[in-house]
C-alpha cells in the first residue's frame, strides 16, 4: 500500500534458524580463502608450531607428578594421589626463604642495573654521527653476547683469581690483599649481574635502535628550527619514541623475575658461596636429578612457574592502566 509521500510498505521476513550459520559462512570461508592463498606462508610456521606441541605444551602432562607421589615403575596414573603435600613441605622448609631472597634478590639487582643500560647504549650511539665509529663501538658491545657461558664463567675464574689474576694483581699493586672473589658469598650477586651486564647490553640495545630508527625526522628539525639542544631532543623524542618497546621489554622482564639462569648460576656455584648463589632452579636440578624427589621438584618448579605467571599479569596490568601500553 503506497501514497503521496509515503514509503512503500515491505513485508520482511526473518529466518532466526539460519542466523547463526549466516554468520559463521563468511568467517569460515575467509580463512579458507586466506589458507588456500597464502598457504606458503603458513607453512613456514608449522615447524615452530611443532616445537611449541611438543616441547612446550606436550610436557605439561608430567605436571601432574606435582600432586602425586611419583614412582617411574608406576607411571603416572598409578602413583598414589598426595594433592599439596610436597607444596606444604617446600614451603614449611629451611630452604624456603632462602631460595625466595636469592632469587629475588639476583633478579631485581639485574632488572635495576641491566634493563637501564641497553636504552643508554642505544641512545648514546644513536648520537654518533662518525659511521666508522658507530659500527666499531656496535661490533666491540655485539661481540660479547656470542661468547657461551661456560667460557665466560671460565673468564671469571681465571680473571678472579686468588693468585694470579689479573683482578688481584691490581689489587695487590695498590697495596690490598687478594681476595678470592667466587668463594665469597657477598660478590655473588655482583659478579652474576655485571657480568651478564657486559655480555648482553651491546645485544639487547639493537632493538632499541631498531626504535630509534623509526623516528621520523622530522621531529628532530622541527626541534633543530626550535633551537633544542641535543639533551631536550633526546628526552622529547628519543625516549618517547623508544618508551612502548621498553615497556613491552619491562613486562617480559618482570614476568620472568623469579627464573635465574640455571646454568651460569651452577657454574660459579660452589660450597663457599651456596648460602647467596642457591636459588630456585639449582634447588629444583638437586632435588629432582641428584635425589631423585621427581614429585617434589616438579611442585617446586611449577610453584616457580606460576608466580612468574600471576607477575606477567599484575606488571601487565599496571602498565596499560598507566601507559596505554601493553602485551594484551
Amino acid at each position: 500500500m503506497t501514497g503521496f509521500g509515503a514509503a512503500p510498505i515491505v513485508d520482511i521476513k526473518v529466518d532466526l534458524t539460519s542466523t547463526k550459520d549466516r554468520e559463521r559462512r563468511p568467517f569460515l570461508s575467509n580463512v579458507k580463502i586466506d589458507l588456500t592463498k597464502n598457504y606458503e606462508l603458513y607453512l613456514l610456521i608449522v615447524p615452530a608450531l611443532i616445537y611449541f606441541l611438543l616441547f612446550q605444551y606436550y610436557p605439561m602432562y608430567g605436571v601432574q607428578i606435582a600432586f602425586r607421589d611419583f614412582i617411574p615403575t608406576k607411571g603416572f596414573w598409578k602413583s598414589e594421589w598426595v594433592g599439596f603435600e610436597h607444596f606444604q613441605r617446600f614451603f614449611r622448609s629451611y630452604h624456603f626463604w632462602i631460595l625466595i631472597k636469592n632469587t629475588l634478590g639476583i633478579s631485581v639487582f639485574q632488572l635495576i642495573v641491566g634493563f637501564p643500560m641497553p636504552i643508554v647504549l642505544a641512545l648514546m650511539l644513536n648520537e654518533v654521527r662518525h659511521k666508522g665509529l658507530k659500527k666499531f663501538v656496535q661490533t666491540v658491545t655485539y661481540a660479547p653476547h656470542f661468547i657461551s657461558v661456560v667460557v665466560l664463567v671460565g673468564m671469571l675464574i681465571t680473571v678472579l683469581a686468588p693468585r694470579n689474576g689479573l683482578a688481584n694483581q691490581f689489587v695487590r699493586l695498590f697495596g690490598g690483599k687478594s681476595i678470592n672473589f667466587m668463594a665469597k658469598p657477598a660478590w655473588f650477586k655482583p659478579l652474576y649481574v655485571l657480568s651478564g651486564v657486559w655480555q648482553h647490553t651491546g645485544w639487547s640495545a639493537i632493538i632499541y635502535l631498531a626504535a630509534l630508527s623509526g623516528i621520523s625526522p622530522t621531529l628532530y628539525e622541527a626541534a633543530k628550527m626550535d633551537g633544542a639542544t641535543k639533551l631536550q631532543k633526546i628526552w622529547h623524542i628519543d625516549i618517547p619514541g623508544i618508551l612502548p618497546t621498553a615497556i613491552i621489554l619491562l613486562i617480559l622482564n618482570c614476568g620472568r623475575i623469579m627464573s635465574v639462569g640455571f646454568q651460569k648460576v651452577f657454574l660459579m656455584q660452589n660450597d663457599l658461596n651456596m648460602i647467596s648463589s642457591n636459588v630456585i632452579s639449582t634447588y629444583v636440578y638437586r632435588s629432582g636429578l641428584l635425589r631423585a624427589e621427581f614429585s617434589f621438584a616438579t611442585a617446586v618448579g611449577l610453584f616457580n612457574a606460576i608466580i612468574n605467571f600471576i607477575l606477567l599479569l599484575c606488571v601487565n596490568a599496571v602498565a596499560k592502566r598507566a601507559s596505554e601500553t601493553s602485551l594484551w
